[in-house]
């Protein structure tokens, strides 16, 4: 039935400060980006390495997400990576702030928390 995750679509506050984030900082790979006058909105479509994707949209006047103390709905945007000490030491130099980096008490697999510039909560988790 359900394969895996195609993408996950996050709308920012900021087109340009979030575009940046996403592709300088955080390395996803454009695949594509659109303008949409009659919404006078943004589209990015960026790539992970195995093909999975990220949908970044702007829409102008959008709420902000609330986060603390954490509301129903998706908690948090996960990424597999091979070495969370490499990517949080690459993040940290990059300006990022990054959580401490934890062992799940169930899979023994090591993982920190780090956020978007909305504050969306983003986490890395161990191979």
């Amino acid at each position: 039935m359900l394969n895996s995750i195609h993408h996950a679509a996050i709308i920012c506050s900021d087109y340009e400060v979030s575009k940046h984030f996403y592709t300088s900082v955080v390395g996803l790979d454009i695949i594509a980006e659109n303008y949409r006058a009659h919404r006078n909105s943004y589209k990015l479509d960026l790539r992970l390495p195995n093909g999975s994707q990220v949908e970044l949209f702007s829409f102008p006047n959008a709420p902000e997400r609330p986060s603390f103390p954490e509301a129903q709905g998706l908690r948090h945007l996960a990424f597999n990576v091979t070495s969370v000490e490499a990517v949080r030491d690459y993040l940290v130099s990059k300006g990022v702030e990054v959580e401490e980096i934890r062992v799940d008490e169930y899979t023994g697999k090591k993982f920190t928390f780090f956020s978007d510039p909305d504050g969306l909560p983003l986490e890395l988790y161990e191979e």
